[in-house]
């Protein structure tokens, strides 16, 4: 049998092997599309990232006869564990060669830590929590996954059932085309709801984006307080965030809404830059800027968008206000010459977000899938 070793991650040295083995590993993945490495070292890094804050964090790698044949993360979160009142670990930036005993010494690993700091349960993936990217891709294998959405290649799912994890919860990705639209029914419905709730719906104020940021972050932890697996967002965190996202959003698609005067929700969407990532291979200079660049500016390939989260503070969430937003977006996401969108990840257990997502005539098309056990 060949030798399998553990390593914690303990310099820049294996940080980096850390960092990019998803380049190697998935090189020959069709789907596949590469993180930014700089991106995924501002993450890594435990002085700059507020998430550890309130969490710690070791990082494995496996080695195979010599050679790196996985990765995985072990997560605890103190400010997960006291608002949900848990004493739960996480496991995340799970990657293996498809070797089952690579895969069980990782989650072992990763498991071990987490006990140790007096967790009785292993839950995950999650990079490195619900506020990040989380989910085992397990429906949906035939196209790119949208910006930000993990993706793993199928093998995953046999080894995850033999490692003893079980579902925890499935998340849900919707996809709506202009080939598709909204049934006209449900367009009429979402402008009486409109005119009968007296909702005021704008865009995001860029030049006023410190007082938009924290209108939005307190609608967010509202809203989403509620929710199994949420953790509201520290000041810091939300702001961490935010200065990555204000390079890449367009201001037309993140709307606020207000009911007399009161902030009532939030809806983000997000072009979906996944094709123009691939073209990078993680890497963004030299090459990697001017791809970003051409494929942005003039080719323009991308063609399609991604809700990321919407936000309905609780007094306002059975009115139909979500109906207005997807109306909303749907619309300006054609103006702006957008020909599909991926609502994602709505919770399984969340009837009203995905009976609102079926209304508009959006279909599930992907699914992620958070598991555990226990320790």
């Amino acid at each position: 049998m060949a030798a399998i070793e553990i390593r914690e991650v303990s310099d820049k040295k294996t940080l980096s092997a850390f960092t990019k083995l998803p380049l190697s590993l998935y090189r020959n993945e069709p789907y596949y599309v590469p993180h930014l490495l700089v991106d995924r070292k501002k993450i890594f890094d435990k002085s700059g990232n507020p998430f550890f804050h309130h969490a710690r964090a070791k990082y494995y790698l496996a080695y195979k006869d010599g050679h790196i044949a996985g990765r995985i993360a072990g997560i605890v979160n103190d400010l997960h564990n006291e608002f949900h009142n848990e004493q739960t670990g996480f496991f995340g930036f799970f990657d293996c060669i498809n070797d089952f005993e690579t895969a069980a010494s990782l989650l072992r690993t990763a498991g071990d830590f987490t006990r140790k700091e007096g967790m009785g349960i292993l839950r995950g993936p999650a990079n490195f929590s619900t506020n990040d990217e989380v989910g085992l891709l397990i429906e949906g294998f035939d196209s790119l996954p949208c910006f930000m959405m993990t993706y793993n290649p199928p093998y995953y799912l046999d080894m995850y059932d033999r490692l003893g994890l079980k579902k925890a919860e499935d998340l849900i990705a919707y996809y709506i085309d202009d080939k598709n639209p909204p049934p006209e029914r449900i367009m009429r419905i979402a402008e009486k709801i409109r005119q009968r709730s007296r909702v005021r719906i704008r865009k995001i104020d860029m030049k006023h984006f410190d007082s938009e940021l924290e209108l939005i972050r307190t609608i967010y932890n509202s809203a989403w307080s509620r929710n199994w697996g949420f953790i509201p967002m520290t000041e810091e965190e939300f702001e961490h965030t935010a200065d990555d996202f204000k390079k890449i959003i367009d201001p037309e698609l993140v709307f606020l809404a207000f009911i007399d005067d009161e902030p009532a929700g939030f809806q983000l969407a997000v072009p979906d830059y996944n094709p123009v990532l691939r073209t990078m291979n993680g890497r963004l200079f030299p090459a990697g800027f001017l791809k970003f660049i051409y494929y942005t500016k003039v080719r323009r390939i991308i063609t399609g968008l991604r809700v990321i989260t919407m936000g309905i503070v609780h007094k306002y969430q059975k009115i139909g206000l979500d109906l207005i937003f997807f109306a909303d977006i749907y619309n300006e996401g054609r103006r702006r010459g957008y020909k599909w969108a991926e609502m994602s990840w709505i919770l399984e257990r969340n009837t009203l977000m995905n009976k609102s997502a079926l209304d508009m005539g959006a279909r599930p098309y992907k699914k992620y899938r958070i598991y555990e056990k226990s320790l």
